[in-house]
């Protein structure tokens, strides 16, 4: 077996095993908890292991995590959709509904992530940190921006089947395992911005959506929008660790500083706006 694809196929494992805990999190949580702990950075952590190991030289890997930011604000757009978009369609059944919203979504993902890949694609090699640091200032502040809006962040009182469960983190794993092959095939950028596939966000909603209804996912998404940092901290992280560190110890230190610096305050803003609108 290539190198290549074990790199995918062990990336794709352990991206699928992290990622089925998300619906659950929200479910058990609440949509303000369980939106934080969906998107700490999980999957990202498989996938910068897999890109480090296939790129060439830690200026191609650079370039991946740099994209990275402008990935998650892709995928930041893509949750406020969800939230956005349903109130403003005509009433049908749920289950034309949530065709609906798929395509509308995951076609408003891939209209908004091809530019971005073009312009990544833009900087030179070792010149991509400016894209990655303003993107994630954007990615923040969309992030504060849908956590604005006062909206109930309540628990499911329905399960998702396993059977859901299992085919989300199959998801997740094949979205994961793509994003290594196409660091070997398509580039250092359109494998950033891959390896933030929303298969995570899509199947979080559109099982929560069956399961529960709209309210829990709805409630989910502006946590999950701020907490989406996270991912493009550790990405920003990784850039300078991973060199210096090596990829083990690199992630180590990478998940801790995004989580300190992104996930923690997220929590604190997140607190506060609950008690600013229960009062």
């Amino acid at each position: 077996m290539s190198s290549v694809l074990e790199n995918a196929l062990w990336s794709a494992a352990f991206a699928g095993v992290v990622a089925t805990g998300v619906t659950v999190a929200i479910e058990r949580f609440g949509g303000r908890i369980g939106g934080l702990l969906g998107t700490l950075p999980t999957t990202i952590v498989p996938a910068s292991i897999g890109i480090w190991a296939q790129t060439e030289g830690p200026q191609a890997f650079q370039a991946a995590m740099d994209a990275t930011p402008a990935g998650m604000l892709v995928d930041a757009l893509f949750l406020w959709a969800w939230r956005a978009l349903p109130p403003r369609l005509p009433e049908m059944r749920l289950g034309w509904m949530l065709t609906f919203m798929t395509v509308l979504t995951l076609g408003l993902w891939l209209l908004i992530a091809w530019p971005t890949v073009l312009l990544g694609d833009g900087f030179a090699e070792g010149e991509t940190l400016p894209f990655g640091l303003v993107s994630m200032a954007l990615l923040v502040g969309v992030g504060i921006a849908g956590t604005l809006t006062s909206t109930p962040t309540p628990r499911g009182g329905n399960r998702v089947s396993k059977v859901t469960l299992v085919l989300r983190g199959l998801f997740a794993a094949t979205a994961i395992g793509a994003a290594v092959w196409i660091a070997d095939i398509a580039g250092p950028v359109a494998a950033g911005v891959a390896s933030v596939f929303p298969a995570i966000f899509f199947t979080s909603m559109a099982s929560l959506w069956l399961a529960q209804g709209h309210t829990v996912p709805a409630g989910a998404v502006g946590p999950m929008m701020l907490g989406s940092s996270s991912v493009g901290a550790y990405a920003l992280y990784a850039h300078f660790l991973f060199p210096t560190l090596g990829p083990a110890m690199g992630a180590i230190v990478a998940w801790v500083a995004a989580v300190v610096s992104t996930t923690v305050p997220a929590w604190w803003w997140l607190e506060v706006r609950a008690r600013r609108a229960a009062a």
